[in-house]
């Protein structure tokens, strides 16, 4: 019996992370013959945008993945993003696992503008299903709810050690440790560069990780990496991870709380049961180049009562220890908030996408053989 022809579309390094899990799963089945695209990597040089290969591609590579550019031929497609020329792939059976999760407009915006293309959509929770539904943007797709593939290593127990992990990037065990996850657009990071470490260098270890696009020059300016690759080497509490690491679950595995404003990281870091710390920003004027909004959720509301807001960055130290010893009125909001987001956060969403992509697959060869 032929194999199953797989494609994994990733696009940029950072989508990975989402469909790690996945990939192992599909790897270790016999059944499929499956393949890598990564075509949307570009970087930023002077005045223009150019094509770059990540170095990482050669580490995947040695571990036995297969880039192609080819889109015919294949049977299944797994992407992280709706693709703008989706007819290229032929009669390939698309599926969509979002890259990112969170309140950014991004997913909305793009299903509307491919909505003639015919998606299965996984998703994560209730919420999300909720959203796709009010959005009015699904056209001919249609979504599951799964739960979350990115975490699943984590509820698997693959981030268990801490001490180990610290060490290696030079902080210290016995503190706790803050992350800071910035997305690139909107942003807090102009605003909190100097107080975030002025705030912690006493008490606390910080981890900064980087929305990926703020290192690339495309989507954001050079200047967002180079603010914080300037101060790090001034305090030793601190550490910028580069580029090169694409997961940030490990670093939210490690971290005792989180600072962010809209990136998908504030999501996800109320799936690991810990409480982190929301920037507000003024989400009245974020808006896109046309009008719309950049966020779903205004984000000065978002998660209240569960996590902690902060609205300036003299206000950083007192949400960290706000963050760090939560009431129960906010553990309780957090947990009911925890259930309405996430299905079943078991360590088992990969295996059940996987299960539903194969019934899917199935009914669809049914149906072509019947017709």
């Amino acid at each position: 019996m032929a194999k199953i022809k797989l494609l994994f579309r990733i696009g940029f390094v950072y989508h990975k992370a989402a469909f790690d899990s996945v990939i192992e799963l599909f790897l270790k089945d016999d059944n499929y013959d499956v393949w890598f695209s990564l075509e949307e990597e570009r970087i930023r040089r002077f005045l223009f945008n150019v094509p770059y290969r990540p170095p990482i591609i050669d580490e995947w590579i040695q571990q036995g993945y297969r880039f192609t550019t080819d889109k015919n031929g294949f049977d299944i497609v797994i992407t992280g993003d709706t693709i703008r020329q989706a007819r290229q792939y032929g009669n390939a059976m698309l599926c969509f696992l979002n890259h990112g999760t969170g309140i950014k407009n991004i997913l909305y915006r793009n299903l509307a503008k491919y909505s003639g293309d015919r998606y299965h959509i996984f998703v994560e929770g209730k919420y999300r299903m909720d959203k796709l539904k009010e959005s009015g943007v699904l056209g001919k797709s249609e979504a599951y709810v799964v739960g979350l593939p990115k975490l699943d290593y984590y509820f698997q127990g693959k981030f268990q050690d801490r001490v180990s992990f610290l060490r290696t990037w030079g902080l210290n065990p016995k503190k706790p440790t803050v992350l800071f996850a910035p997305t690139y657009k909107p942003t807090c990071m102009y605003d909190v560069k100097d107080a975030l470490f002025e705030a912690t260098q006493n008490d606390y270890n910080l981890i900064i990780k980087l929305h990926h696009y703020s290192w690339m020059g495309k989507y954001a300016p050079h200047r967002q990496h180079r603010i914080f690759q300037k101060r790090v080497s001034k305090y030793t509490h601190s550490v910028l991870v580069p580029v090169t690491e694409y997961n940030i679950v490990p670093f939210m595995a490690v971290a005792d709380t989180l600072i962010s404003e809209a990136s998908s990281t504030v999501f996800d870091f109320l799936a690991l049961n810990k409480i982190g710390i929301i920037y507000d920003l003024p989400c009245d004027r974020l808006q896109h180049s046309d009008g719309q909004p950049l966020l779903t959720e205004d984000n000065r509301e978002f998660l209240q009562d569960a996590f902690v807001h902060i609205q300036s960055p003299h206000d950083i130290r007192e949400g960290i220890e706000r963050a760090l010893k939560p009431t129960e009125e906010m553990r309780r909001s957090a947990e009911k908030k925890r259930e309405y987001y996430f299905h079943k956060l078991d360590g088992q969403a990969s295996m059940r996408l996987k299960w539903k992509i194969e019934e899917l697959y199935e009914k669809e060869r049914r149906e072509t053989n019947e017709s």
